[in-house]
């Protein structure tokens, strides 16, 4: 049967072409191409969000701030096509692309069943990138784009080598499930349960009557049948099941974790300062732990998704895939692999780099005085102890004023010695940035606008480090098995706190605040159309489920320890002048 081609906007489109997997299932993609006959490389993605679902609709708040903050992100286009997460047509077919986006199985137009990064959705991207690269518009080079979910998946299927795959670009993708995204330190956070029940659920196959309609074509976004609830939750592998069944870094999440070395294509890398609790650690280990030898890290600040739209993202998303999809000679192959936006109080400043971390990085101690709640230049040996509420507010550690402007940037850890009244404890650490009459200053996170500079998180009985895959600013915990505490004997633990970027002005101080719960923001609580509950400062990355956190076990006292034998620090990344 021969696809209609609509002409439109400068556009070739087909709609709802299908692509068959292995299994018989029928995929629907949307295939935007050049007016004129040739062959292109294509930009795909495939995810679960409902490719008929415009931006401007389906993530109302979202659009109206990056319309404001960033308005040359809606230029060039007439924004007809835009939609949550993905690259805009119109902004790359004039310049000789072919744009496919593809519904994954089970959401929007593509029938199936629904199962996040398993290996089966792996599987069908890998059959959508091989597909697109036969096809007769097709040079045979295929690169992967997009944010959040259209990175994250990109990780994975990169792995499995599809032999069409030139290039990837995961914009915030986390690469490592458990880790970056279902537990923090071996602590649930609820994100994935209530983005499923907003974002996915919404868009899912077979809503058919109840979902909204393509303001392009008319058509609706979830498909043309309505299924009822009771078929519609067989059709879906609920998020909140895998946490329930699956609290320790199983099979289930090794199928579901990037073989991060097998990554042999050039990868663009880009990652968000404010990312805390989702993708930020996983961009910059993607990176770090990638197999190709052509690879790059960016770190940015802002929004989740308005760089990647506006003309800064865009331009560098261009001259990466036109190097390797197209051959051009523009430059990209003589970058440095590292493109870091420094943050300062009031602004970001571009900054090229040859590795991460950086090599000239001043590993500092910062010692924790339990005593004078400080941050500390030598340690104290006395014997002190300080104690907290396990699930409050904790306690907070200043720094002295910075004689001069210092900057911070990298991965931070944290050692403590502590024990519990019960044989658990959580830990939550926010470090924080504060001006010289102590007011804390906090930032645009990926949702929250008012993030701290860094968190770290870790269940004191998921201590247990692997060896051969820790570094004293990278603790990587095995989050294989529990190790129950004896009430009142304290335990050593080492807590990741993840990468940031901060430049401290002279006269400002830093505190780390040692908490039994997250982070809250002092001011008012903001909101987005596609997060849930207010956001106080975590967004909606949460560690709340009373299931995960009884207060029999987490309700008790929790004790920090210091002497001789036992010296608390804050391991922190100064980065000197050059």
């Amino acid at each position: 049967m021969t696809q209609a081609t609509e002409t439109r906007d400068n556009m070739a489109i087909e709609w709802d072409v299908p692509i068959e997997m292995d299994d018989g299932i029928v995929l629907r993609a949307d295939v935007y191409r050049p007016l004129a006959s040739g062959r292109y490389p294509v930009i795909m993605t495939y995810g679960p969000y409902g490719k008929g679902l415009s931006f401007q609709e389906g993530y109302q708040t979202a659009w109206e701030l990056m319309a404001a903050r960033y308005p040359d992100a809606l230029e060039g286009s007439s924004n007809l096509y835009q939609a949550w997460e993905v690259a805009d047509p119109e902004k790359w077919v004039p310049d000789g692309y072919v744009v496919v986006r593809v519904d994954s199985r089970g959401a929007g137009r593509s029938p199936g069943v629904i199962d996040h990064f398993s290996q089966r959705e792996t599987l069908d991207y890998y059959q959508c990138i091989e597909w697109a690269g036969v096809q007769p518009w097709s040079n045979g080079k295929v690169g992967l784009n997009g944010i959040s979910y259209y990175g994250a998946n990109q990780w994975l299927v990169a792995a499995m080598q599809p032999p069409h795959l030139a290039a990837i670009c995961p914009w915030e993708g986390f690469s490592d499930g458990y880790r970056e995204s279902t537990f923090h330190g071996g602590i649930l956070c609820t994100f994935g349960k209530n983005w499923q029940e907003i974002q996915v659920k919404s868009v899912q196959h077979g809503r058919g009557e109840g979902a909204p309609r393509s303001r392009v074509t008319g058509k609706r976004v979830c498909g043309d049948e309505t299924l009822g609830e009771a078929q519609l939750k067989a059709n879906r592998a609920e998020i909140s099941g895998r946490a329930t069944d699956h609290r320790f870094d199983d099979d289930f999440y090794a199928q579901r974790r990037a073989r991060l070395d097998q990554v042999t294509v050039p990868v663009l890398s880009a990652a968000n300062w404010g990312g805390q609790g989702l993708h930020l650690r996983g961009n910059v280990e993607g990176f770090v732990q990638a197999g190709s030898r052509q690879k790059w890290l960016e770190l940015h600040g802002g929004e989740h998704w308005t760089l990647f739209y506006a003309r800064y993202g865009v331009n560098l998303q261009k001259q990466f895939f036109g190097h390797y999809l197209k051959g051009e000679d523009n430059g990209w192959g003589q970058r440095p692999p590292v493109l870091l936006n420094v943050r300062h109080v009031d602004k970001f400043v571009e900054r090229a780099e040859s590795e991460w971390p950086l090599a000239r990085t001043q590993w500092t101690r910062m010692h924790l005085d339990l005593a004078r709640r400080a941050l500390a230049g030598e340690a104290g040996q006395a014997p002190a102890t300080a104690a907290f509420d396990a699930m409050g507010e904790g306690m907070r550690f200043m720094s002295a004023p910075f004689e001069r402007e210092t900057e911070i940037t990298g991965p931070l850890a944290c050692k403590l010695f502590v024990s519990s009244s019960t044989n658990d404890a959580d830990i939550f650490l926010v470090l924080g940035l504060y001006d010289p009459q102590g007011r804390e200053v906090v930032f645009q996170g990926a949702l929250d606008p008012h993030t701290p500079v860094a968190q770290g998180w870790l269940r004191a009985s998921h201590r247990e480090l692997d060896p051969a895959r820790s570094a004293p600013w990278r603790p990587f915990h095995a989050h294989q098995r529990q190790q129950p505490l004896e009430p009142g004997k304290p335990v050593e633990l080492d807590v990741e706190i993840w990468p940031t970027s901060i430049v401290v002005p002279a006269g400002w101080t830093i505190g780390l605040t040692v908490r039994g719960k997250d982070y809250e923001y002092e001011g008012a609580a903001a909101r987005l159309s596609n997060v849930k509950f207010p956001m106080k400062g975590c967004g909606p990355f949460l560690h709340d489920d009373p299931d995960d956190r009884p207060p029999s076990v987490f309700g008790g006292r929790t004790t920090l320890h210091s002497d001789a034998q036992r010296l608390p620090y804050l391991l922190v990344p100064v980065i000197p002048p050059r």
